[in-house]
């Protein structure tokens, strides 16, 4: 998915883990706190598209059965 011209362009992406609130942490009043999976991630790709699905597929293995806690942010620079 290379640009026309076959240069990428720059982009960063980090996937984030976001846990549900456990009964516990509910009784107490706390919030769960957000994990960082994969930190910022320098990468050159054609869009912002094709970044994502290359950050999805770097998403460790353990986390997959619940990606609606996970998040992929991408940047463009």
């Amino acid at each position: 998915m290379a640009s026309a011209n076959g240069k990428g362009k720059l982009f960063e992406y980090a996937v984030l883990y976001h846990p549900k609130q456990t009964k516990e942490e509910h009784d107490r009043g706390e919030l769960p706190k957000s994990v960082l999976l994969i930190p910022a991630t320098p990468i050159l790709a054609g869009s912002e598209d094709e970044v994502a699905i290359i950050a999805a597929r770097n998403i460790p293995q353990e986390h997959l059965n619940h990606l609606e806690d996970v998040e992929t942010v991408v940047r463009p620079f």
